[in-house]
């Protein structure tokens, strides 16, 4: 048998005012695989995700999910997804058991399941023994993962999770990615967002990489990688600021990507490795800048996205509505 494609978009594009925030893009969605969106905030992550649900008209082009015409039949379509809103959509007042009861009313789950199908959620998140707590008391974690929970007490056949993690604590982030990947060996499909290259790297059967509201890539995350391997990397540590560094290894090393990783780490893509030790260590003596390491890099998906995109990590660091 065939792929199974469930979600399709084609020329999918959306206009708000003059600003194109999804540039005409194309992508498909195979049944019960983790598909990743990752970009930086602003690339029209969430507003993919807003026109795949219903929630926004796209402006031109066409999408399906699960053969249903985004903006003829999302209706019929939304009996089989579910939505994690980056934004929690429960309520602050009801318990953890109260709020699943309630969305699976919304969702028209049969009466006689509703409490089975909510129970059975609570136990998988291990949330059952805090059933009977208000939502407010809920940790971060907590509340991420009962409204992921919500979004699965009808069975949908996809998930679509916007940025699940954001906002999380390291261990919070951990347990949720567990959940996640386990949910996928329940055969749900997952179409997620994320501006975490890790989370990805993690999570992702494939993943789009989308910058400025056009898909500049899509493979599996290893494939990307590979793309990365084919010429050196390598990381220099500095003591002091390195800015303004790159200025004047571009002069001395034409051809090859010079990227900032941060305000004390350069890394350098391609170039004969002894000419790029030597340029490094003759600008940074030039500017008194003293190099604390080198290091030659195993490349990441982090590596694969600068090498496609030109961007720094510190673009894809920062969060919503931060500058």
């Amino acid at each position: 048998m065939g792929k199974q494609i469930v979600i399709q978009a084609s020329d999918l594009c959306k206009f708000y005012g003059q600003i194109l925030a999804v540039d005409h893009i194309h992508f498909e969605v195979e049944k019960g695989e983790i598909f990743g969106f990752l970009g930086p905030n602003g690339a029209g992550k969430t507003t993919t995700i807003r026109m795949l649900t219903g929630l926004s008209k796209p402006t031109d082009g066409k999408a399906s999910v699960l053969g249903f015409d985004v903006n003829s039949e999302i209706v019929k379509a939304k009996g089989y997804i579910g939505v994690v809103p980056e934004m929690s959509n429960l309520y602050d007042e009801l318990s953890a058991m109260d709020n699943l009861l309630f969305m699976a009313q919304l969702y028209g789950v049969p009466r006689t399941q509703r409490r089975e199908r909510a129970e059975e959620l609570l136990k998988t998140f291990g949330l059952y023994e805090r059933k009977d707590s208000l939502f407010r008391t809920f940790s971060r974690g907590m509340k991420r993962a009962l409204v992921i929970a919500a979004a699965l007490i009808h069975s949908p056949e996809i998930l679509f999770l916007d940025e699940p993690t954001v906002g999380l604590d390291v261990v919070a982030s951990r347990s949720l990615r567990n959940l996640i990947g386990n949910l996928r060996q329940q055969g749900i499909t997952i179409f997620l967002t994320t501006h975490y290259l890790e989370e990805a790297d993690l999570l992702c059967d494939r993943v789009a990489i989308l910058v400025g509201g056009r898909i500049v890539k899509t493979d599996s995350p290893r494939v990307l990688k590979a793309a990365a391997e084919e010429e050196s990397v390598v990381e220099f540590s500095f003591e002091g600021e390195s800015s303004g560094l790159s200025e004047a290894l571009s002069n001395r090393l034409p051809g090859v990507k010079i990227v900032a990783v941060d305000h004390h780490r350069v890394r350098i893509y391609g170039g004969i490795l002894a000419d790029v030790v030597d340029s490094v260590l003759q600008s940074a003596k030039d500017k008194s800048i003293e190099i604390v390491s080198i290091k030659s890099i195993q490349p990441s998906l982090e590596d694969a996205f600068i090498k496609m995109t030109g961007l720094s990590p510190i673009v894809m660091a920062v969060e919503k509505g931060v500058r």
